[in-house]
């Protein structure tokens, strides 16, 4: 990395395959072999009065890709911006994925399968490095995020259905902390905090944003 910067070689996909390698697993965290297991990140740690007791343990299992692309200038992060004719959460910025079917062969599996039917991403061009901690959303998911780095060259293609467009952020602006902000929203009556990480006209937040946040701690903090 003779010429970089300290900034470019500390966000190079180098350095994060060596964090991600060296801090991350790909062994099942307790939270995603047992339902019972509560787990330490997700919406509840913001809103601790909403957490409803035995949520964890009903919680839909799903997986999603957090996909970390090598490019010239640094690595970058793949995301989604899911269709605005999705019944839930339409519009929002995401990663790949959803829930793990049973003709899934567990986590890895089903993130690939999602990540290919939503944005048309090959199975081949990704490199799974380690899973972050199971995020338990308010409304009934058990997340597992596979973090990944997926090697260009790469084509995508954009299942309508489910995703409006795909596109990439650096990962120095999103593993900076003064780039994580926290935010609230009432709805009905009920005041919910979170995450957010704008950027330009991306609105990063929620549980994307929660799990970026997770990310940081466990690669940069």
């Amino acid at each position: 990395m003779t010429g970089l910067t300290h900034e470019h070689a500390l966000f190079s996909a180098e350095d994060f395959r060596a964090r991600a390698l060296a801090r991350l697993s790909l062994e099942l965290p307790q939270s995603a072999v047992d339902p019972a297991h509560k787990p330490r990140r997700g919406d509840h740690i913001l809103n601790p009065a909403l957490y409803k007791e035995g949520l964890a343990a009903i919680a839909t299992p799903a997986a999603v890709l957090v996909p970390i692309v090598p490019r010239a200038d640094g690595a970058q992060v793949l995301l989604t911006r899911r269709s605005t004719a999705l019944r839930r959460h339409a519009g929002q910025v995401a990663f790949p994925g959803g829930r793990i079917d049973p003709e899934d062969d567990g986590p890895i599996d089903a993130a690939l399968r999602e990540a290919q039917e939503e944005i048309g991403l090959d199975r081949d061009v990704v490199t799974p490095l380690g899973f972050l901690d199971v995020y338990l959303t308010h409304s009934g998911f058990r997340i597992l995020p596979l973090v990944a780095l997926v090697t260009p060259p790469f084509g995508l293609l954009i299942n309508p259905e489910e995703v409006d467009e795909a596109f990439e952020v650096p990962l120095q602006f999103l593993m900076e902390p003064t780039n994580h902000v926290q935010e609230s929203r009432t709805r009905e009556g009920v005041t919910r905090q979170f995450y957010a990480m704008p950027y330009g006209e991306k609105n990063i937040w929620g549980v994307t944003a929660g799990i970026l946040r997770n990310l940081h701690e466990r690669l940069y903090g």
